[in-house]
């Protein structure tokens, strides 16, 4: 065996015996449900995490959807690790002044098979990681992977580890090392040097509150909860803010445009302070105290920003493939994490039992992932991101919006009410809004939602 230095690119082993079937790098929701399949298929399969237990480097603060569960853990919703399940839905569009919210609450996701939850990354990576144990694979905690290990040939036959003699050698490496994977670079993966501009940084507080407190003001009680997303509250920078109530806690944040943020020289915390003190937040959290601050990279290219999904001995998924969901009224991300990793783990297995873990026999995989909502969705909604994230979407809708809408409601007696018409056309021309940049981007929105 040849080991190169630590800087190298990839380091080239001479053995052909192979200390696992799989590696899996990363027990997130993707890397725990590749593990999960390749080991009910019966193959040897190693879990490599960098924290001293999964989910311990994770933020969290948003929403599990958990249909995908159905195809892994049969009754998931009994043994999932929930906070609340989300029975009220609302987005919410800002203006330092002004808020329009539409609020959606039915309690048919109050009820099995359920639509949505709020869960701590920590309980449910540990859950999911355990499903893995449990089905036979390997949970190898406290290891960072360095690098790749090749053939001569230049296929991947495993991983360095930071560990002493800590090489795995594999048949095949499926890299679910978050965002920015640096597997997927090193394996020359990522075909865009841009990707700064598909990177949000996720920001979030978790404010204790009394149970009884949350279910007061956000109306809800027992297990259910409260998913609001919103626009307008990040000064123009684009992103938006969230707020999820738990069972004793909130989650509240931005998620800010990496290069944006960068730009406007303001730090998080600001916006974040701005927000809570929102007339149309402020009586929600207050008197929370904090005690969670943390920040996160979140890919929010889309379909657009994806790297190769597929090498020889290799597959990507999850955040290290781009597949986090920022569609306006579509947020995602766990879901598509867990559907990539499964049908990884079923492409890795059945590439094994042929013999053959080229990217030709492992082609699968994007056979799988084209089949399902995972690269479907991501395909349709392909032009939103961009769109969510325009100037126009972050600093001037938000206002033609509220103004239209203060318009509509506010009475002028003795001046007559205006047209609807007339209204759409003073908010536009007020907020600085051009109806035909208007048209193109409601023709970019219908277009990915039909």
């Amino acid at each position: 065996m040849t080991h190169a230095g630590p800087d190298s690119v990839s380091t080239v082993v001479d053995e052909t015996t192979k200390t696992f079937d799989v590696v899996v790098v990363g027990a997130g929701p993707a890397g725990s449900a590749a593990a999960l399949e390749v080991a009910r298929a019966g193959y040897s399969v190693a879990l490599v995490e960098r924290g001293p237990f999964p989910g311990a480097k994770n933020v969290y603060g948003g929403v599990v959807y958990g249909r995908i569960l159905d195809e892994l853990v049969p009754r998931w919703w009994e043994r999932m690790p929930v906070q609340r399940w989300v029975t009220r839905r609302a987005t919410m569009v800002m203006t330092p002044t002004q808020a329009l919210t539409l609020d959606f609450r039915t309690q048919d996701w109050g009820k099995p098979p359920y639509n949505g939850a709020t869960a701590h990354r920590a309980d449910l990576d540990s859950w999911l990681a355990e499903l893995a144990v449990e089905a036979g694979a390997v949970l190898v905690p406290s290891t960072v992977v360095t690098g790749l290990l090749r053939d001569h040939a230049g296929a991947v036959v495993g991983v360095r580890t930071d560990r002493p003699d800590g090489d795995l050698t594999a048949g095949v490496v499926i890299a679910c090392d978050g965002v920015n994977s640096f597997l997927a670079k090193e394996a020359g993966m990522y075909r865009t040097g841009h990707e700064a501009e598909h990177l949000t940084l996720g920001v979030k507080q978790t404010l204790a509150l009394p149970r009884e407190a949350i279910e007061e003001r956000f109306a809800v009680s027992g297990r259910d909860g409260v998913d609001i997303e919103m626009l307008g509250c990040t000064r123009g920078i684009p992103g938006g803010g969230f707020l999820y109530t738990n069972l004793d806690s909130v989650s509240i944040g931005v998620v800010l445009g990496l290069t944006g943020v960068s730009k406007a020289k303001t730090r998080p915390e600001e916006l974040i302070a701005e927000l809570k003190r929102h007339p149309a937040i402020a009586p929600l959290i207050k008197g929370g105290e904090q005690i969670e601050y943390s920040a996160h990279l979140i890919p929010e290219g889309g379909y657009r920003a994806m790297p190769e999904l597929i090498g020889d001995g290799m597959l990507v998924a999850g955040d290290a493939a781009a597949m986090c969901l920022a569609a306006g009224i579509w947020l995602e991300g766990v879901n598509f994490a867990l559907g990539a990793g499964m049908y990884a783990g079923r492409a890795a297995a059945a590439a094994l039992k042929a013999g053959d873990v080229s990217g030709q026999g492992l082609a699968g995989y994007r056979t799988m992932l084209e089949r399902s909502f995972v690269l479907a969705d991501h395909r349709k909604l392909r032009d939103l991101p961009g769109l969510v994230l325009s100037d126009r979407m972050q600093q001037n809708y938000p206002g033609m919006v509220c103004d239209l809408v203060q318009g509509l409601f506010q009475v002028d007696n003795p001046l007559p009410k205006p047209g609807l018409r007339t209204l759409l056309r003073r908010s536009a021309k007020d907020n600085g809004v051009r109806w035909r940049d208007l048209v193109r981007d409601g023709w970019t929105g219908m277009r990915g939602l039909r």
